[in-house]
């Protein structure tokens, strides 16, 4: 395919039409063809015009990671991984997952320290196994952040209204003609979607900033549900190990959910300062980080309350909720940092699907207008407000 934008395929409805009669053709020529690293980082980048502007360091990275892995789903997946598969021995079982998601981390750091573009697992491919696999790959990683984030947006105004004692029913307009439970505009969601979307397109220094305030506040809610776990004593203690070794590692397999995230900080690999060194203390930091926080989260959960008698859905703020004695306003205040981790990893996904789209534009996969960086604020725009 032409790289000129007027012998693009995209470039006209005929041009497109040409095109898709030449797909064959095309696969077989391109299906198994590999960039080179070079290419990625010069030729197929100048093609978004602009250069995304350097400014992160491996601070901003490991907010980025920890903000992208520590959303609502950990506060959920905890207490069904405890109560099914480990028990109390939930606390191994994150320290298991941790360990694969820093082998993980360490494949991604390799790359993108190697070859610094914002294309992430979609550039890695391209110069490993062709283009087919990288288009593949693209299109999945697309359609997950897409569905993945609109999912995340509305359960956050969920997750927000129930914390605040709101009915979300109260922000949500009713579209008649449409089927029941698709006939309901979460307005909150879209708001929030909007908001962020304002935010990625100014600056990345200043999404960062955002992540970094939002990320603070969400630890310091962490931190307080891993103090009232180990303040408040269980009255009936169970073993540790109630389903062997097997719901050990069934525990991990489930939990391992919880560390998805940290792979969008490497699509952020194109704008720091100095990758060989930030990327790597970033995105492995970041994983060790969450790997704490989580196994003290699951220690404090297994403080609260015998295995068997954890809310599966709500395991935290359930164990608190509907009490007598005074402790119902820790539920409250459990919703209102879930609701700060779900804004933090959503920011963070909407970085790196710009970032995926941007990169696919450059290959020429979609039409090159994906992949224009505006010059004032160094940013793939037209991708970020596109998605």
């Amino acid at each position: 395919m032409e790289t000129h934008p007027r012998n693009s395929s995209f470039s006209s409805c005929s041009a497109y039409l040409r095109a898709l009669a030449h797909t064959p053709a095309r696969v077989s020529r391109r299906a198994l063809s590999v960039s080179t690293s070079y290419e990625e980082m010069s030729r197929v980048r100048a093609k978004s015009g602009s250069d995304m502007r350097k400014t992160l360091r491996w601070y901003d990275l490991v907010c980025f990671g920890i903000g992208g892995m520590v959303g609502a789903g950990v506060f959920v997946t905890t207490g069904r991984a405890s109560r099914l598969n480990a028990g109390p021995a939930i606390v191994i079982s994150y320290a298991i997952a941790g360990l694969c998601a820093l082998l993980s981390a360490f494949c991604y750091t390799e790359f993108a320290v190697d070859m610094p573009v914002a294309g992430g697992a979609f550039s890695y491919l391209r110069v490993t196994f062709g283009e087919f696999a990288a288009f593949l790959t693209g299109s999945n990683l697309i359609l997950e952040y897409v569905m993945s984030n609109a999912a995340v947006a509305r359960g956050f105004a969920s997750y927000f209204g129930t914390a605040i004692g709101v009915p979300t029913a109260k922000w949500r307009l009713k579209v008649d003609g449409l089927p029941d439970g698709f006939n309901e505009i979460d307005v909150l969601a879209v708001a929030v979607v909007l908001v962020i979307t304002f935010v990625i397109c100014y600056s990345t220094r200043d999404s960062s900033v955002v992540n970094m305030i939002l990320t603070v506040l969400h630890i310091l809610f962490i931190a307080f549900v891993i103090l009232m776990g180990f303040w408040k004593d269980p009255k009936n203690p169970s073993g540790f190990f109630p389903y062997g070794a097997k719901g050990v590692f069934n525990g991990a397999a489930m939990v391992y959910l919880s560390y998805i995230g940290y792979d969008a900080v490497s699509t952020m690999a194109e704008e720091v300062k100095n990758p060989v060194k930030d990327i790597p203390i970033g995105v492995s930091g970041s994983v060790i980080i969450v790997t704490v926080l989580y196994c003290l989260m699951a220690a404090s959960m297994s403080m609260l309350m015998p295995y068997d008698m954890i809310d599966a859905e709500a395991p935290f703020s359930g164990a608190f909720s509907g009490k007598s004695d005074g402790w119902k306003w820790v539920s409250n205040v459990i919703g209102v940092g879930a609701s700060f981790g779900i804004l933090t990893s959503l920011l963070v996904a909407m970085l790196g699907q710009a970032r995926y789209m941007c990169v696919i534009g450059r290959s020429s996969v979609v039409p090159a207008w994906f992949a224009r960086v505006h010059p004032k604020t160094s940013t793939p725009v037209n991708a970020s407000a596109f998605l």
